[in-house]
């Protein structure tokens, strides 16, 4: 669970703040609204949007969860910790939600895992819903099973780019890779050393037909990226894309 931003409070009730580490679960300030994405084929899908509290978002985050039927849902730790920080260290706005038929604290959002195939939908009513809020300069972030939708259907949106998190590439053919060939929107895919499906060489292999990728290997990554460190390498690569001027990210908010 997140852990909002501490305030400590004195013997005469008052509220005092102090620095705290930014790690683990730390929720840092941000507008968070509950809302709603609605399909072209009738369902209801349930999910959040975080923004900076004063100032206009530079960008926008489209994240997209790992495999539901595996326990990929919109609070896996990495899409959370996106949200719980980037809105504050980086002026960013996230968008997170649930796919069809995936549940988590938030709700359940309608229908059924779609494998891949319906999650099409899914992705259309997110960038709707972007484009409603006349959010900025989106970019997908996809982790697992949620980088081949973003593989699949990104091209069709209007993205600035889109940002794979341990790509299994087990939905996606070699020419559904391939015709990322010569697209102008970045494709940066952030490959784990010791990933359980795709590791640097593999992938290098994998995205061989598009050229222009950014590959990046992470020295002692695995496929979950457990670890804060292994974390703050993941949004660091993220920034280092999207909002450069956000780095370094601090390691303490006051």
């Amino acid at each position: 669970m997140a852990q909002p931003l501490l305030a400590d409070r004195d013997g005469r009730g008052t509220v005092t703040t102090e620095a705290i580490e930014i790690r683990g679960g730390v929720e840092l300030p941000a507008r968070r609204e509950d809302i709603e994405l609605h399909t072209r084929d009738g369902l209801t899908l349930v999910g959040e949007l975080a923004v900076p509290v004063q100032n206009e978002p530079v960008a926008t985050l489209v994240t997209l969860h790992p495999l539901p039927t595996a326990g990929g849902f919109m609070d896996s730790h990495i899409i959370r910790k996106l949200a719980a920080r980037m809105p504050a260290l980086a002026d960013l706005a996230v968008l997170r939600f649930n796919t069809r038929g995936t549940d988590s604290p938030r709700g359940t959002s309608e229908g059924t895992f779609g494998e891949g195939i319906d999650e099409e939908y899914d992705l259309d009513a997110a960038m709707d819903f972007v484009a409603e809020r006349s959010l900025p300069h989106p970019w997908l972030v996809g982790w697992s099973f949620g980088t081949e939708v973003a593989l699949l259907y990104g091209r069709d949106h209007p993205v600035d780019g889109a940002i794979l998190l341990s790509p299994p590439l087990k939905r996606v053919t070699p020419a559904q890779v391939a015709v990322w060939a010569g697209d102008p929107r970045k494709l940066v895919a952030i490959i784990p050393e010791f990933d359980d499906y795709l590791r640097p060489d593999a992938a290098r292999r994998a995205f061989a037909s598009v050229p222009d990728i950014d590959l990046v290997s992470v020295a002692g990554g695995k496929h979950l990226w457990v670890g804060e460190t292994q974390t703050r390498r993941v949004l660091t690569e993220i920034l280092e894309r999207v909002n450069p001027r956000a780095l370094p990210m601090p390691t303490r908010w006051a």
